[in-house]
């Protein structure tokens, strides 16, 4: 009989690292999942949680409207750890004082601590901390002991035992603050009792288990796309359930260069799982035509991806079921968690039409990419697949930017990848980068002189970042001497482009893709 894993829950009350904490939780062995902060007591108590964690938040606990933490949810009889706002509603809640400080604490700060009490034993007597807040607590509520002080907070950490009620201003879940890991270890083994059970391994036992126990004796269908999340989400549903899988391969014409036929050999031929390759370019170029609204391409993409899978159904008798290789950051980025916008639709998120005809079987939803990975080379899925850059499921359609997809820029932008991936795995980068790509600005042309005559040709942009799980990225430093050699190689090799330049912007403001 399967064992229930001890679970964390985070309490989202709006603030920028939420996700992050999340993520450090599930690093230190434990799983986590985040909610929002209006989530019903009824649920907290059925999901029998270990501990709650209550992330920070941009808004002053003492303004109109701000977010009310209820007393019940510190009434459950399972430890609290209050981060930054959630520390203050805490304390506002049970009687203490939070003000605004005549200065805000923001990044870098000295921890005084003045008793260790259980949440910070065995760190220093001073050590660095990361804040970021205006309003902090002047007094701590009756039974509080207050353990530590900053410059701007009196109190920057306390603790109750006796209700296993805990607090901290500063932000443990960023690497400024270097016992942030340590303060969160704390209070998951030593204060909570979990068991630090939560790896890759068992994740994939538990992922296995659980699609054995949805489809039962149904057949599967599983769109792949040789991406790792398609990968391991059909590798762990054929360990699942065998041959009950067919994964389908849709050749959309929008992959990279020879890419289709790499994913057809390693999943045929290597892994044996049963495949259909269907060579639908044409169709989805017909589908395309005249789109230039970058959520349209998304939408006609992802429907017609759905098309061809209930084609290949109705071939395969019917499967009840479809795999997706959904992540926890497409459903945090489609609007899935609470108050985020709409930044994109995912493929495999927003763009489902309505009248889908499959149950989904999204064994990935809640891991972020590098869990994703972990768990693909804890299956055994080879390293070329496990380190594969991320791969957008429209392909290069979204990488064709403001104006129309047509074979001609694709092959063009196929020919401009291929030269930067040969470019930056030559020089041993490719690991270190999350992304690196081109984008093909579809309708702009520059002037330039190729031999002795003018040529007016098309642009390539240059994007690489660097991230851990593309909720943010920052912009790679290539090495000058390698982005000279990309451009040369692509204005010598493709005649139709004569400017090569760089994308140096970051997530956020930006986004990784440009569409």
């Amino acid at each position: 009989m399967q064992t229930r894993l001890d679970e964390v829950l985070v309490l989202d009350f709006g603030g920028q690292y939420s996700q992050l904490i999340a993520r450090r939780v599930r690093e230190c062995g434990v799983f986590s999942e985040l909610l929002p902060h209006t989530v019903s007591l009824e649920e907290v108590r059925a999901r029998a949680p270990r501990g709650l964690i209550l992330s920070g938040g941009p808004a002053s606990v003492y303004s109109e409207g701000a977010p009310r933490l209820p007393r019940e949810l510190l009434e459950l009889g399972i430890p609290v750890l209050g981060i930054c706002y959630g520390m203050q509603a805490m304390v506002l809640e049970l009687g203490g004082r939070v003000e605004g400080a005549a200065i805000g604490e923001f990044g870098r700060s000295a921890l005084k601590v003045r008793e260790h009490g259980r949440l910070l034993a065995g760190t220093p007597d001073e050590q660095s901390c990361w804040m970021s807040h205006r309003d902090t607590v002047f007094e701590a509520p009756p039974g509080f002991v207050a353990l530590a002080s900053s410059s701007e907070s009196p109190v920057a950490a306390l603790e109750d035992p006796a209700r296993g009620l805990y607090g901290i201003q500063f932000h443990p879940e960023v690497v400024h603050t270097p016992y942030g890991n340590a303060i969160l270890k704390t209070f998951l083994e030593d204060i909570c009792g979990c068991d630090m059970a939560w790896s890759p391994e068992s994740v994939a036992e538990r992922q296995i288990a659980e699609i054995r126990e949805q489809v039962g004796a149904e057949r599967v269908i599983c769109g792949l796309s040789g991406g790792v999340d398609s990968s391991v989400a059909a590798l762990l549903t054929h360990k699942a359930v065998g041959d009950q899988l067919t994964c389908v391969f849709v050749d959309h014409g929008l992959m990279r260069k020879n890419e289709g036929d790499q994913v057809v050999a390693a999943f045929r031929d290597t892994f044996h799982v049963p495949l259909v390759a269907v060579d639908a370019e044409d169709r989805f170029l017909r589908r395309l035509a005249g789109a230039t609204e970058p959520e349209r391409k998304r939408k006609i993409i992802g429907e017609e991806f759905i098309r061809v899978f209930e084609e290949q159904a109705a071939a395969l008798g019917n499967p009840r079921f479809l795999v997706q290789g959904t992540l926890y950051s497409d459903v945090i980025e489609s609007g899935g968690g609470h108050g985020a916008a709409t930044i994109k639709s995912h493929h495999n998120v927003g763009g489902l039409p309505e009248d889908l005809g499959f149950e989904l079987v999204e064994p990935l939803r809640m891991l972020f990419k590098d869990e994703v990975r972990e768990v693909g080379a804890a299956i055994g899925l080879p390293e070329r697949l496990v380190w594969r850059q991320p791969f957008p499921g429209p392909g290069l359609a979204i990488r064709v930017v403001g104006g129309e997809v047509t074979k001609e820029r694709l092959e063009l932008l196929r020919d401009a990848d291929f030269v930067l991936q040969d470019e930056i795995r030559s020089a041993g980068l490719y690991r270190e980068l999350w992304q690196s790509f081109c984008v093909l600005p579809a309708d702009l042309r520059t002037v330039g002189v190729q031999g002795d005559e003018r040529s007016y040709g098309y642009v390539v942009v240059i994007r690489a970042v660097t991230s851990d799980d593309a909720m943010t990225a920052d912009w790679a430093r290539l090495p000058y001497d390698l982005i000279e050699r990309v451009a040369s190689r692509m204005i010598n090799e493709i005649p139709q482009v004569n400017r090569v330049v760089l994308d140096v912007t970051s997530k956020p403001p930006g986004t990784i893709e440009w569409e």
